[in-house]
């Protein structure tokens, strides 16, 4: 009995010691000069793509229509006709893949934009956390982590801010 009661008092008085953060990591992202920069080129980057894609689907199209309006008029004998469409399925698959090629480089380019960002706000976290003694600092963006309560004395942001320079 008395072994019990001493662990529990030792891991109450532990439980005690341990300080406790949060902060919104999506809310920090969003207040970064750095990411609205990010967001900008990855916009403009995804135009350009969306552009080039828009323009190998119009090609498409006309060719289709083309291939259509020779088959209907008797220009166009059954063995030019399933060639040309064999050309035409293989441009379709060609642009299946650019769709797909498109995410993956916007991914990749997000990815390479990001990544010291977010690096950065970690080092500034880790930085307040052994700075202010916090034993742990929990993300309360949605989506991200569970917080049930939360003092706002607690609220690491404003810290994790001023590390950063904003």
């Amino acid at each position: 009995m008395f072994l019990t009661l001493a662990v529990a008092a030792a891991l109450t008085m532990s439980a005690q010691a341990q300080k406790f953060g949060y902060l919104s990591s999506a809310a920090i992202l969003q207040e970064m000069p750095e990411v609205k920069q990010a967001e900008a080129d990855l916009e403009v980057l995804q135009k350009q793509l969306q552009n080039k894609g828009q323009t190998m689907l119009e090609e498409f199209q006309t060719e289709y229509l083309e291939l259509e309006r020779k088959n209907q008029q008797g220009e166009i004998s059954p063995k030019e006709l399933d060639a040309e469409a064999q050309v035409l399925k293989e441009r379709e698959t060609e642009i299946a893949q650019y769709e797909q090629d498109m995410q993956r480089q916007l991914m990749e380019k997000r990815d390479e934009l990001l990544g010291p960002i977010i690096e950065e706000i970690n080092d500034a976290i880790t930085q307040v956390a052994e700075e202010d003694g916090y034993s742990y600092i929990f993300d309360a963006s949605p989506g991200t982590g569970i917080l049930l309560y939360a003092d706002e004395s607690t609220n690491v942001m404003d810290k994790v801010k001023a590390k950063l320079g904003m």
